[in-house]
């Protein structure tokens, strides 16, 4: 079983550097890929309550005897004071657990402009031990100096959409001078990355796959990385990157594949789905 390292969060506890994202993975399918995926040696496993598969997620985690790290996320419509905490306990009752590690706002949503109340019940859930550690999803440097100003905790996690072709430099730095975990979601670009020639290069180099390239890519430049597959025989080659390492030569060569236009998925300026 591989053992995967931990990253530090800026509140003292501990999350894996890899884990299974379930976006998309259908709900029937959902228990069975996250049994596969803590066979395999996986423990960290993302959702969200829109994803839709909360439940089959926790049907899975429950049954694990080992330590497992949840996430789950507050979904654009719950955002309040209020109705956070109200989404919270719902998340918590189709997870089946009782306590959850970390709890993300989705969205930053920014014309509703609820984000900050949002944030404000989800201190007062990690004071009452409800959740381990709090953080947001999409954020951008704005969203989340509101955030640290307004209120005095700076989140532990933004997770963002992050691949060789889209690679956030400026934000990336933000989260390191204020002690924010990077999490990469889409790490391979969708799959597009995978057929870079580039990419292919290095990969043949060190005798890997593209994928397990791109991923021990994020591994070597410090980001927490939640690559998602439905394919249960693709996870343990998502998780065999921790024999080799990337050089100086292969990581200034992929830092060169970054682009103005490669963000996939929406802009978080005016990203409203479901308001």
């Amino acid at each position: 079983m591989t053992d995967v390292p931990t990253q530090l969060l800026n509140d003292g506890r501990a999350i894996p550097q890899l884990g299974l994202g379930v976006f998309q993975t259908p709900p029937a399918e959902t228990e069975a890929i996250v049994r596969a995926a803590l066979a395999a040696g996986y423990r960290y496993v993302d959702t969200a309550k829109v994803y839709g598969n909360e439940e089959g997620v926790g049907a899975a985690v429950r049954d694990c005897p080992d330590w497992v790290f949840v996430t789950t996320k507050l979904w654009n419509p719950d955002q309040g004071h209020d109705s956070t905490l109200a989404a919270f306990d719902a998340s918590m009752k189709r997870l089946g657990l009782d306590e959850l590690d970390l709890y993300l706002i989705h969205w930053p949503v920014p014309r509703i402009d609820r984000f900050l109340d949002s944030w404000k019940a989800m201190i007062r859930l990690r004071e009452e031990r409800r959740v381990r550690s709090i953080g947001v999803s999409n954020f951008r440097i704005p969203d989340l100096q509101r955030l640290i100003d307004e209120t005095g905790v700076v989140p532990a996690v933004n997770q963002v959409v992050l691949h060789p072709g889209f690679q956030q430099r400026e934000l990336r730095r933000f989260h390191e001078n204020h002690g924010i975990v990077t999490t990469s979601w889409s790490p391979l670009g969708r799959g597009e990355a995978l057929a870079d020639p580039v990419i292919g290069r290095i990969a043949a180099k060190h005798g890997k796959t593209p994928a397990q390239t791109i991923i021990r890519w994020h591994i070597d430049s410090g980001l927490n990385v939640i690559p998602k597959t439905a394919n249960a025989g693709r996870l343990p080659e998502n998780l065999d990157v921790f024999d080799f390492a990337l050089d100086h030569e292969d990581l200034r060569t992929i830092e060169a594949l970054d682009r103005a236009d490669g963000r996939i998925g929406p802009d978080p300026a005016v990203m409203e789905m479901g308001v």
